[in-house]
């Protein structure tokens, strides 16, 4: 689905005032109007919708376009490298374990880091989305963002997490949580699809995520299940964890983008207690996350909509791309595994814009 052009924007605001935004433009606009944008990770931060002139529905490309860029041309910088980011779980980890036991206390968090390329002209960013569309696992998006400091900038991605769908009274999610990279043998690949699923530490972070999901759906409906229980789900570069949910809405014309703001942000991306490992994130990481594990979507008038995790992105702007990649990390996680795992899921972004995946980070 393609939105052209702006027709009007929704007045900018945080989750809090969305139902009642929403509300008053679809009054106006009926419910044949489409709205479609961006999420915020920061639930009291501004939001950035939008209704196109004209949609248009089409299917993703069959393969992948040809990259022509090469890694000479570009500048790579890691923020944090994979020491730094270490050293964050490693805090992270310490935390935990002063916290265990208690009430309130921190039981997982999802931290990230990010890498800033640089190309030595602006980048094509129709050509980036056409091929991080190949990938039929993942859900391409092109987001235009507002602008900072004068300057156009968008977020492009390739996600594979359903946060939230809705038609009429069906609603379905699909959370994924706890991952490994998959390998160009076959035997190798199935190998580690049957570690991670036999993984203690990697089944209980995904539990952590899909009992979150059931249990802040559950008041918005009247039946809520689970159809084949936890399984294996991958892309072309990543094996994840997931689980299915369906469920029957009580009321058919709560909006999607509400149902949305209920789930956001999921300790997918975030953590358990929700707002305690917000908190630690500012201050662990040390750069605000923006729209990287926001949301990203689109509803009607009707309340109908899907909303997607706002992860395996960049957010572009000229001649720099900015690729974000986080890891849950809860007791028990390796330091050097979280950073391994994140160098992975630059993958996707990394490859459509023609740069090859990275190697050891280590001298």
């Amino acid at each position: 689905m393609h939105g052209l052009g702006t027709a009007a924007a929704l007045p900018r605001g945080s989750i809090a005032s969305l139902e009642a935004r929403l509300a008053t433009f679809f009054r106006a606009a009926g419910i044949e109007a489409m709205l479609a944008g961006a999420l915020p990770f920061d639930r009291s931060a501004d939001d950035c919708l939008w209704q196109a002139r004209r949609v248009v529905r089409t299917a993703p490309p069959k393969q992948g376009m040809p990259c022509a860029a090469t890694d000479a041309a570009w500048q790579l910088s890691h923020a944090p490298d994979a020491a730094g980011y270490e050293a964050a779980v490693r805090r992270a980890l310490d935390l935990m374990a002063a916290e265990a036991g208690t009430a309130g206390g921190l039981e997982k968090i999802v931290l990230s880091r990010s890498l800033v390329t640089t190309a030595e002209r602006d980048i094509d960013v129709a050509a980036l989305f056409r091929r991080l569309a190949a990938d039929p696992a993942a859900t391409a998006f092109l987001v235009p963002l507002p602008e900072r400091g004068g300057v156009p900038r968008v977020m492009a991605g390739a996600t594979p997490e359903l946060l939230v769908a809705k038609a009429g009274r069906r609603v379905s999610s699909h959370p994924l949580a706890g991952s490994a990279r998959r390998r160009a043998d076959l035997a190798e690949d199935a190998a580690v699809a049957a570690r991670l699923a036999a993984s203690d530490k990697d089944r209980q972070e995904h539990g952590i995520v899909a009992e979150f999901i059931l249990d802040t759906l559950a008041p918005f409906c009247r039946r809520l299940f689970r159809p084949q229980g936890m399984a294996l789900a991958s892309t072309a570069t990543m094996w994840h964890l997931g689980t299915r949910i369906e469920g029957e809405l009580k009321d058919p014309e709560v909006p999607a983008a509400v149902l949305a703001a209920a789930l956001h942000p999921t300790p997918a991306v975030c953590g358990v207690p929700r707002e305690k490992a917000a908190r630690h994130i500012g201050s662990l990481e040390g750069y605000a996350r923006d729209f990287y594990a926001g949301a990203v979507g689109w509803c009607d008038g009707r309340g109908d909509g899907a909303w997607y995790v706002t992860i395996r992105c960049a957010e572009i702007s000229g001649r720099q791309a900015r690729l974000y990649a986080g890891a849950g990390i809860v007791p028990g996680s390796d330091p050097r595994a979280e950073a391994e795992e994140t160098a992975a899921k630059y993958a996707a972004l990394l490859t459509a814009l023609g740069i090859p995946p990275l190697g050891e980070e280590r001298s």
